[in-house]
């Protein structure tokens, strides 16, 4: 199961807010109306710490981590989008669309990870230089990672640049397979800001939703790619990927047995007939994220960042 992980690092949500920032393109979030902030911060840290309490009583290893001035990052909780570490002992630093996410890359976070974990990072492969150009990949919140047959999939939009996706493909000896996936905002179409709302890989599966795959040579590509690799496709729709549906993490629980994280109203979204083909997959373990998700326009999956040593 090199695909997946019993590995998390998770970054608490001490400065969570809606950040206007981000939502020029992460159509996800909403801005704040009924709540106060006290409110928001109050909610998210208790959908965080009802996650962590999930994912550590199905015996995931976790790494739970307050860095310095972490209150004043509104997306800390989202760490998967700065970095990625790999088994081959490289880590991989991205660059980011918001200014004010870009604060939370704190590399003292790797000696934290080298010392409690007993593994070392060999290798980094920095691409956050790219944001002197004004381009951006987002890590897996960019790319969906095939880690064992080496293939990233990624929907192109303002936070994920073709051009970085090739340079990440030569240093990290990964086939890109790139498409367009836009949804309506507005009565506008408009690139989805991240593949990872819209598609998720396992071990043998892939949740995805095709509805937001409008060109069919992209379609056949995507679809193409998923059957050499014997992955079964479970096909979400766009409602469903508006609940967070395609935000959810296969991990590794106790008895190296696989677990399906997603949040509650992601769960709340699927039919029995999808529930059905996932439990195939492993135990689906849901948690109420909300508030992470109205205002910070992401879910469980952003949530995890993947250990692989």
């Amino acid at each position: 199961m090199s695909q997946i992980t019993n590995s998390i690092l998770m970054i608490k949500p001490t400065g969570f807010t809606y950040n206007g920032e981000t939502a020029e393109n992460n159509h996800f979030q909403n801005p704040i109306t009924t709540q106060t902030q006290q409110q928001i911060s109050e909610n998210a840290l208790r959908e965080f710490d009802n996650l962590v309490y999930k994912l550590d009583t199905k015996g995931v290893n976790l790494t739970v981590l307050d860095p310095k001035d972490n209150h004043l990052n509104p997306d800390a909780v989202f760490p998967n989008n700065w970095f990625s570490v790999h088994k081959d002992g490289t880590k991989v630093l991205y660059p980011m669309f918001a200014k004010s996410r870009r604060k939370e890359r704190d590399l003292e976070i790797f000696n934290l990870l080298e010392k409690n974990l007993n593994f070392k990072i060999k290798s980094t492969v920095d691409l956050t230089i790219y944001e002197q150009e004004n381009l951006y990949l987002e890590g897996t919140g960019s790319m969906i990672l095939d880690r064992e047959n080496k293939i990233a999939y990624a929907a192109l939009s303002e936070r994920t640049s073709k051009k970085i996706l090739i340079d990440f493909g030569q240093k990290m000896n990964y086939n890109i397979v790139h498409f367009n996936a836009l949804h309506t905002v507005n009565h506008i179409q408009s690139p989805i800001y991240h593949t990872n709302v819209m598609m998720c890989l396992g071990d043998s599966f892939s949740v995805i939703c095709l509805e937001t795959i409008y060109d069919q040579l992209d379609k056949v590509k995507v679809l193409n790619s998923l059957e050499e690799t014997n992955k079964e496709v479970i096909e979400i729709t766009v409602p469903q990927m508006n609940n967070f549906a395609g935000n959810m993490l296969q991990v590794i629980g106790a008895n190296n047995s696989p677990i399906i994280v997603m949040s509650h109203s992601a769960f709340e979204s699927l039919n029995k007939t999808q529930l059905k083909k996932l439990e195939k997959f492993g135990e689906i373990v849901f948690s109420d994220l909300s508030t992470i998700e109205n205002y910070g326009g992401g879910s469980a999956r952003c949530m995890m960042a993947e250990l692989f040593y």
